[in-house]
């Protein structure tokens, strides 16, 4: 489904989707209360969403038409992802599972439809019975996949890596854990450098702690969440006595920058066992090697499981790795980081 106020967007999106094949547009709508009404008429997969609409607008709509559209995934394609970081962010934060600028209604060509078509398929399927998607239970992934056994030590380092989907994901998960860990918490999610600064801001406020973009040299805190920049790769490294942020920009296999992999090899290479890794939705595999790495240090990796991901590319590389000790959403990996955490 098309949701955008602009005729010309809608066809000219219309177009771009149904020319690949492998998509049929079901629906189209001009403001988000018409798009909740047809949902409940008509089953899909993606609603692409513009935010800046008449009436309710797209951005104070997501929640409920996330509800209305019964498990499809929501692409926000609008001027305002690139022009508002804080609507974008907040727009991921909510439950969108991707964003995608929009060029002028002019310029709707070229590299535009192959970053949508692209993005498009990354996304998938919905997990709803009536589209055929699998809703699995919680507990199912475990038994489909070798799980490690986890450390019971006290962790003292832990470190989120996620990507498309991740925002909600991440924001998820620190809602779900205790304020108080006593642990200093890495994140690395895939963003530009420019959305960096709102995206620490949003996810200090939903994780009720200090959160602030890495840089190089800071001392590791506990109950602080330090987020990789969008232009290098997020380390630690332990000098004098204190465990410190290096960041890095040598080339890594995925191509991310920054990547979920340096950080979690470097997570192994200074906690060992009392490090402890998630890799979160996202496309790709980027967090595999460092959780390989992470693992023979004797760390313990989790990953998000398949129902609640927006894609499920990276948690689903380290559950096929047999790398992962646990597969299951969000608040119930929040439950699992709880039980090892000192004093909790």
């Amino acid at each position: 489904m098309v949701v955008d106020d602009s005729m010309v967007a809608r066809a000219v999106l219309s177009r771009m989707i149904e020319s690949d094949g492998h998509f049929d547009i079901v629906g189209v709508a001009g403001t988000a209360e018409d798009a909740i009404v047809a949902l409940s008429h008509v089953g899909v997969d993606i609603v692409l969403l513009d935010l800046e609409m008449p009436g309710a607008g797209g951005l104070k709509s997501i929640p409920r038409i996330i509800q209305a559209a019964r498990g499809a995934r929501i692409m926000i394609v609008s001027s305002a992802a690139e022009e508002g970081a804080e609507e974008t962010v907040a727009a991921l934060a909510m439950g969108a599972a991707d964003t995608l600028p929009k060029p002028g209604t002019g310029r709707f060509n070229g590299r535009f439809s192959e970053i949508l078509i692209a993005r498009l398929r990354a996304l998938g399927h919905a997990e709803q019975p009536q589209m055929g998607g699998r809703v699995r239970p919680f507990n199912a992934p475990s038994s489909e996949y070798s799980l490690r056994s986890m450390s019971a030590d006290p962790i003292s380092l832990l470190a989120l890596g996620a990507s498309t989907g991740g925002i909600h994901a991440l924001g998820t998960f620190l809602a779900a854990l205790p304020p108080v860990t006593g642990v200093p918490i890495l994140v690395t999610q895939h963003l530009p450098s420019a959305f960096m600064s709102v995206f620490a801001r949003q996810l200090g406020v939903v994780a009720k702690r200090p959160a602030v973009v890495a840089g190089d040299g800071m001392i590791l805190v506990p109950d602080t969440l330090f987020i990789a920049p969008g232009d290098a790769h997020l380390t630690v490294s332990e000098e004098a006595g204190e465990r410190i942020i290096r960041l890095v920009h040598f080339p890594v296999t995925s191509g991310c920058l920054p990547s979920v992999d340096p950080m979690l090899a470097s997570v192994g290479a200074v906690a060992g066992r009392t490090g402890l890794g998630i890799v979160l939705t996202g496309m790709g595999r980027d967090g595999v090697e460092g959780a390989a790495k992470l693992v023979a240090c004797g760390g313990s990796v989790l990953a998000q499981d398949e129902v609640s991901s927006a894609v499920w590319g990276m948690p689903r590389a380290i559950a096929e790795a047999g790398l992962a000790a646990a597969i299951l959403p969000p608040e119930l990996l929040a439950r699992r980081v709880a039980s090892r955490c000192l004093g909790l």
